[in-house]
C-alpha cells in the first residue's frame, strides 16, 4: 500500500509554543513553509478554516503559485459559500494548480461557532446539508447543460458553469466522528479524515465508514486520513523530555486559534469527546500515542501526539498504514521546524520501509517490535 503524507499550512511564525498570537500573513515566512513543505516531500497541505481566520481560497491559490507538487486541501464550511459558487471556486484553483485541489468539508462541530457566521442550522441537519453541497458541486463540474436544484437546503434554476476540473472532478474529503458523519462521507467521500486514536479505536472507526460506504452501494471505499502531532528527538529519552516541555506549555493556555471554535470542557463535537474519553483511560495507546496533549488543550482540533524517536513515530505511523490509512497527516507545535525535520527523519523512514515490503513482499526491522511495547516507557 502506498502512503501519501499532509502537512498544515502556517502564514505566519506564530504557533502554540512561541505564543507569538500573530494574526497578519507574513508573506517571506508563508513563502518559505511552502517551499519547506516541497522540500520536506509532504504531497498535501490543509488550508484550515474558522470563522477568524484568513481566506483559505487566497490561501490555496498562494500555494499553488508558490510549489511545483504540494496539493492545497481547502477546508470549507456549507454555510459559508453558496455551492454553485465553492465549485466554480474549486475548479478554479485546481486549473490554476494543474490538477492541484482537493476539498475537505467540515459540518460544524460547535453551535457557537457556527453562529458567528450566521448558521443557526441544528448540529443534526448540517451532515444532510453536507450530503446536498456535495451532490451539487459534483453535478456543477460534470455537467454540460444548465440544470435546476430544488432540495431541503439549497435551490437555483438554469445553472452551468464553464470552469471544468483539470481531471473531470475534484478529491472529496469529509471528517467527523459521529454516526452523522460516517454515513455522509462512507457514501458520498472520496477521503475520509480522522483524528489520532488508538488502533482499536481507529479499527472500529474505518469499518463504519466503510460499512456506511457498503450500505449505499459503493462498490469503492473512501481512502482514509488519520491526523497525528509528532514529537520526536534522538533518543526515547530526549523525546519524553521535549514531550513534557511542550505539554507546560500548552497546559499553560493562552493564543489557540481553535480553541473559541473546538474543544473545551464539555465539547459538542464527537471526535473531542472521543479524544478526551480516550486521554481519560491512560496517557500512552499502543507503540507512541500519546494523549495529555488533547487533555491539555480541551480536544481542540487534531491533538493527539506520537512520542519518540523518528523510527519509534515512523513504526507507529505504519501501524495505522496497517489497518488501511493511506494519508497521514503530521504536524508539529513548532511548525516550521518540526516540519523540516519530519521531512528529513520520518517520511523516508516511512517510504523506505513501504518500499522494502513492496520490493521483498516482507516487513522490514522497523516494526519488529509490537506496538505496545513503548508503554512502559512512559515517564511517570
Amino acid at each position: 500500500m502506498s502512503v501519501q503524507f499532509i502537512s498544515a499550512v502556517n502564514v505566519n511564525a506564530g504557533n502554540e509554543l512561541n505564543r507569538l498570537g500573530q494574526a497578519g500573513i507574513d508573506l517571506p515566512f508563508f513563502t518559505r513553509y511552502v517551499n519547506a513543505l516541497e522540500d520536506a516531500g509532504f504531497d498535501y497541505t490543509l488550508c484550515a478554516y474558522a470563522s477568524s481566520f484568513q481566506d483559505q481560497f487566497a490561501i490555496a491559490n498562494q500555494i499553488v503559485a508558490r510549489s511545483e507538487r504540494v496539493t492545497p486541501i481547502v477546508a470549507l464550511r456549507p454555510n459559508t459559500v453558496y455551492p454553485t459558487v465553492a465549485a466554480k471556486a474549486l475548479a478554479t484553483l485546481d486549473q490554476f494548480g494543474a490538477g492541484r485541489a482537493v476539498v475537505h468539508f467540515i459540518s460544524g462541530g460547535s453551535d457557537a461557532e457556527q453562529a458567528r457566521e450566521g448558521d443557526y442550522l441544528p448540529k443534526e441537519r448540517r451532515y444532510a446539508r453536507t450530503a446536498e453541497y456535495i451532490d451539487i458541486v459534483r453535478k456543477v463540474w460534470s455537467s454540460t447543460e444548465p440544470f435546476d436544484h430544488e432540495g431541503e437546503f439549497y435551490r437555483f434554476e438554469n445553472f452551468l458553469s464553464l470552469v471544468r476540473p483539470t481531471h473531470g472532478t475534484i478529491p472529496v474529503s469529509v471528517g467527523g466522528s459521529s454516526a452523522e458523519a460516517y454515513r455522509v462521507g462512507g457514501a458520498r467521500g472520496d477521503i475520509f479524515g480522522l483524528w489520532g486514536e488508538p488502533l482499536a479505536d481507529t479499527r472500529e472507526q474505518i469499518d463504519a465508514v466503510q460499512a456506511e460506504a457498503r450500505a449505499a452501494g459503493r462498490t469503492d471505499r473512501p481512502r482514509i486520513w488519520v491526523t497525528f502531532r509528532p514529537i520526536i528527538a534522538s533518543t526515547e529519552d530526549l523525546a519524553w523530555q521535549k514531550a513534557e516541555r511542550i505539554l507546560s506549555v500548552l497546559r499553560a493556555g493562552g493564543p489557540h486559534p481553535f480553541r473559541s471554535s473546538l474543544g473545551g470542557a464539555a465539547p459538542q463535537n464527537v471526535g473531542s469527546q472521543r479524544l478526551l474519553e480516550i486521554a481519560g483511560r491512560g496517557d500512552v495507546h499502543d507503540r507512541a500515542l500519546w494523549t495529555p496533549t488533547a487533555s491539555a488543550t480541551g480536544a481542540a482540533g487534531a491533538s493527539t501526539a506520537l512520542v519518540g524517536t523518528p523510527e519509534t513515530v515512523a513504526a507507529a505511523i505504519l501501524d495505522y498504514v496497517d489497518l488501511g490509512a493511506e494519508l497521514i497527516s503530521i504536524r508539529g507545535y513548532d511548525n516550521l521546524n518540526d516540519l523540516i525535520d519530519y521531512g528529513r527523519y520520518i517520511l523516508p523512514l516511512v517510504r523506505q520501509e513501504l518500499a522494502h515490503r513492496e520490493a521483498t513482499g516482507q516487513r522490514g526491522p522497523l516494526q519488529d517490535e509490537h506496538p505496545g511495547a513503548y508503554a512502559e516507557r512512559t515517564p511517570a
